[in-house]
């Protein structure tokens, strides 16, 4: 967050591209929140749909949809 969500966006990715933790919901809402911090809705959107897909508790599974409608 120091550098911005471009910096975030850059090391998220790198992880994904690195294969590492692509089946860590978390990873991915990160990544959906840089997108969001950078106006880009639909990538956001997408990496919201990846995380929630992989969440497996109620709670992360409501806070991810609220993100997601945020969108809208």
């Amino acid at each position: 967050m120091r550098d911005g969500p471009w910096a975030g966006l850059a090391l998220v990715d790198a992880i994904l591209a690195r294969g590492d933790l692509s089946e860590y919901h978390l990873v991915h809402a990160a990544q959906a929140d840089m997108y969001r911090r950078l106006h880009k809705t639909s990538e956001a959107r997408a990496a919201y749909q990846r995380a929630l897909a992989l969440a497996q508790q109620a709670a992360e599974q409501r806070y991810l949809e609220r993100r997601m409608r945020e969108l809208a």
